[in-house]
């Protein structure tokens, strides 16, 4: 990227608008199901999008602002007391008591600030002029000791026992041109240090290092084995710097030949505009490289998420399929037609005699059906009674063992596992109003078949055999053609309903023709699976209903790699400047 000014040239818009549309894909992802590695994933997106809005947008913009340079480290390090010596007098103050909640403290030169406005870095933080405990804001603090073009921020600990604290630490150090890392003789060990150097040596950000509070006597072994360490760590040519142990005045200043040599570098850095630059574009272009490459990892998660949200899915509906082809085989297949659905339509049709006219009097059959049939209004009604009793516990049963099976796959998975946890009921029973909806249910299936066989009866209702049974018996024989539409009942009961299904057929043909019966069958049929596939829909939809709030995008992953691309494309691009360079340009 070749920036010279504080607004992006070609190069830079070009990369500017790749960074946006990073930025966007990154906020759009979701990753909400708990699969192996996501808490990780989910961090580094948040981190991501903060650097990206605290400091690599800003900063492409405003590549002309002043050197921004984090003071960050450990509890109890002399961060705020090196800030105060840096610029003489005390600007921050120093944490006595711990945890130590503040706001950070931004200092830089009067002339400086317009470069630190509320649209600029670290734009979510509210800009005061005070001390405030506010850790949502950021201390502005005007000093003519601080030189143009340079800006000194103090940071609350990286260690702090407060985990606003820790999290605001990261976030300031994620939008430093310059790391000036403080650690102690006695912390520069500590583990937790070490992982934001190790960050910082990933993203070449451009890092120096404060040994602070070292007597005398320890400055030799304490400092060669520290620079040991760096080296080990892809830090050998960071600067390394000795504050010696001494006296603090009651400012919390030390005194000045203390940080002289610190001080020196930093004035030397804020007077020559090219080394300034050379270090901006190293934070800057090792961050935008880093971002790239991690936005792969968010995309697998990403990738990880649709998959894991499409299995979810797929257990789900086949649970509730399953349901759907169970119900479908039992309410055609003869099985109803048992127990009490059977012994009312044997009371409404008879059995003996006009059975055994089915078997050896075909030519005669409609003649001795109309004689035949005993069936009354109310026996007519017994069998609605029946059917209705039947089919509901039919759709009860199935809808009860789907929610069983939907749980049980969702319990084999952690993803499911938590969203099941979270679901606000038990899902692995049927809804507690389903017995109510399925009641409803069936009968707007009865009146269905009942307003059928009206409608097609309009121009029979005369005849003597269609007065013989009426509406609601004719009605009744169509529900058990529909039920024996595939003669499945097996065993002693099968001549007997199977029978008394073909006697209903005879029955309605009697009356309506061959053709016509079949044509009222198959609408009987069809109508009773629509209501059946509405009430298992809305019962899987509990299941559905937690994935699409989820919002998981399948195309979430390959949004995320395409940003990703466009942001390496303007990096490698023809002409698009020289590299950075490394971190020797810190010396």
């Amino acid at each position: 990227m070749t920036l010279a000014s504080s607004e992006p040239g070609m190069d830079g818009t070009r990369m500017l608008t790749a960074l946006v549309r990073l930025r966007g894909a990154l906020q759009k992802v979701r990753l909400p199901l708990a699969v192996p590695g996501v808490d990780e994933q989910r961090q580094a997106q948040i981190e991501m999008v903060d650097q990206l809005e605290d400091y690599v947008i800003p900063r492409l913009m405003t590549i002309d602002a002043p050197m921004l340079t984090v003071v960050g480290g450990s509890t109890g390090a002399g961060k705020s007391t090196l800030v105060n010596s840096l610029v003489g007098h005390k600007v921050t103050q120093p944490g006595l008591l711990r945890p130590t909640t503040r706001s950070p403290v931004l200092v830089h030169h009067p002339e400086d600030a317009k470069w630190f406005g509320q649209d600029r870095l670290l734009p979510d933080l509210e800009r005061v002029a005070r001390t405030t405990s506010d850790p949502g804001a950021l201390q502005l603090v005007p000093a003519d000791s601080v030189p143009e073009g340079l800006a000194i921020l103090d940071a609350p600990d990286i260690d702090s026992v407060e985990e606003q604290n820790r999290t605001l630490a990261a976030q300031l150090l994620a939008a430093a041109d310059l790391w000036l890392f403080v650690t102690s003789a006695a912390r520069y060990a500590d583990q937790v240090p070490w992982d934001f150097l190790r960050k910082a040596a990933d993203r070449s950000a451009a890092v120096a290092i404060v040994l602070d509070r070292t007597p005398e006597e320890a400055v030799e072994t304490v400092s060669t084995h520290l620079a040991r360490m760096l080296a080990s760590r892809g830090l050998k040519d960071s600067p390394l710097f000795i504050v010696r142990e001494g006296p603090v005045s009651e400012d919390g200043v030390l005194p000045p030949d203390s940080v002289a040599e610190i001080r020196s570098w930093l004035e030397s850095l804020a007077a020559d505009a090219v080394a300034r630059t050379a270090v901006v574009r190293q934070t800057l272009d090792g961050a935008i490289r880093t971002l790239s490459l991690r936005t792969h990892a968010v995309a697998d998660a990403a990738e990880e998420q649709a998959e894991a949200e499409r299995r979810l899915r797929e257990d789900a509906t086949r649970a509730y399929d399953e349901a759907s082809k169970r119900i479908a085989e039992a309410s055609a297949d003869g099985t109803l037609l048992r127990g009490e659905v059977l012994a009312r339509w044997q009371e409404f049709v008879g059995t003996g005699e006009l059975l055994r006219s089915l078997e050896t009097r075909i030519g005669l059959i409609r003649d001795r059906i109309v004689n035949a049939i005993k069936g009354r209004p109310a026996q007519a009604e017994r069998v609605t009674v029946a059917v209705e009793s039947g089919l509901e516990t039919l759709l009860l049963e199935n809808a009860e063992a789907a929610a069983e099976r939907a749980e049980a796959s969702w319990q084999s998975l952690a993803s499911g596992q938590a969203l099941l946890a979270d679901a606000g009921e038990d899902l692995g029973r049927a809804s507690r109003d389903f017995r109510r909806r399925a009641e409803r249910a069936v009968r707007d299936w009865q009146q269905g078949v009942l307003e059928m066989v009206r409608t097609e009866g309009a121009d029979k209702r005369t005849s003597a055999r269609f007065m013989a049974y009426g509406v609601n018996g004719l009605s009744v024989a169509l529900m058990i053609v529909v039920f024996a539409h595939t003669g499945g009942v097996t065993g002693a009961e099968a001549g007997i309903a199977g029978g008394s299904a073909v006697l209903g057929q005879k029955l309605l043909e009697a009356i309506f023709g061959d053709q016509a019966v079949r044509t009222l069958a198959e609408r009987a049929r069809a109508d009773l699976d629509r209501h059946v596939s509405e009430l298992l829909d809305a019962e899987r939809a509990r299941y559905l209903d937690l994935l699409d709030s989820l919002q998981i995008e399948a195309n979430g992953a390959e949004q995320l790699r395409e940003a990703a691309r466009r942001v390496d494309d303007v990096r490698f691009a023809p002409h698009a400047g020289p590299d950075s360079g490394g971190p020797d340009q810190l010396g």
